[in-house]
């Protein structure tokens, strides 16, 4: 199983020097990837009708794109991938664009996590309707994957008019790999049609198990393989790093094939803090 950390988006701060010592640090460290998660407007608890979601305009959250970017350039190895993207509420053409330069930049080293989202202030500040954004993630995959493979598309569909055009540069792959996130029934069967993998934002228990379950039993209706499917897992470091060591076993023995180290919402005061307690979960990992 692979061990890779989630970017402390909302706390780790502005200093791009932090940034950088950050992403440095742990691919020395030795993980394999580094996750990031997407908001792009935070809503105010004081807009008419009030406001309840998990984040508002005073959590920082670093554009995706631009944040991976700039990681490409201070990493050599790691991983760099959306945990997740709100696809549905973003131009796909643009998308197409943002990840194939970004794979470009690293060196290939992109991991696409996509998802619907949940911030509907969002989807209204970006002119995108929230209502169908399932049927139309479906869509966007495709057009993602004809996009970065093919010099020259052309697609017309309700949602997506492309005529005789392309991305230049192209990923050096010619894909990106493309996981989901999501957590009902018709995120997870979407995932194992259409997916490279699947993000779990799910602790472990028997929500963790059921969803298993659905994952493997629609790959197994699509006639895939299991093998080929990926299965990421979180855990959060709290102020004992040990703590996380049985859950990150758990993790293996389920079949995750990569887990991500979270430190948000852990009780971290100090921007670097979230890199000392990730670095003592991996030492202690590594000790077996």
């Amino acid at each position: 199983m692979e061990l890779g950390v989630i970017f402390p988006q909302r706390e780790i701060g502005n200093d791009p020097g932090v940034i950088r010592t950050y992403a440095e640090a742990v691919e020395a460290a030795g993980f394999t990837s580094l996750g990031a998660f997407d908001h792009v407007l935070g809503a105010s608890p004081d807009r008419p009708g009030g406001w309840s979601g998990r984040y508002t305009h005073a959590d920082a959250f670093h554009e995706v794109f631009v944040l991976l970017g700039y990681l490409a350039a201070v990493t050599r190895r790691l991983v760099l991938a959306t945990e997740i993207l709100v696809l549905p509420q973003r131009q796909t053409a643009l998308v197409a664009k943002q990840a194939a330069e970004v794979d470009v930049l690293s060196g290939g080293r992109l991991r696409l996590g996509i998802g619907l989202g949940w911030n509907t202030v969002e989807y209204e500040a970006l002119g995108m309707p929230f209502g169908d954004r399932g049927r139309r993630l479906a869509e966007q995959v495709a057009v993602l994957r004809r996009l970065w493979a093919d010099e020259v598309v052309t697609i017309e569909s309700p949602t997506h008019r492309i005529r005789a055009a392309g991305l230049n540069p192209l990923p050096p792959g010619r894909s990106i790999p493309i996981w989901f996130g999501g957590t009902a029934a018709p995120a997870l069967r979407r995932a194992a049609a259409l997916g490279d993998g699947w993000i779990a934002n799910l602790p472990l228990g028997a929500p963790l198990d059921a969803a298993l379950v659905v994952i493997r039993d629609a790959l197994a209706a699509s006639g895939r393989d299991p093998a080929t499917f990926g299965i990421a897992g979180r855990v959060t470091v709290g102020d004992d790093p040990s703590r996380v060591l049985p859950e990150l076993a758990r993790w293996a023995q389920l079949g995750a094939t990569h887990c991500a180290l979270n430190t948000m919402d852990a009780g971290v005061t100090a921007p670097l803090e979230h890199l000392e307690r990730v670095l003592r979960a991996k030492r202690l990992w590594d000790r077996g």
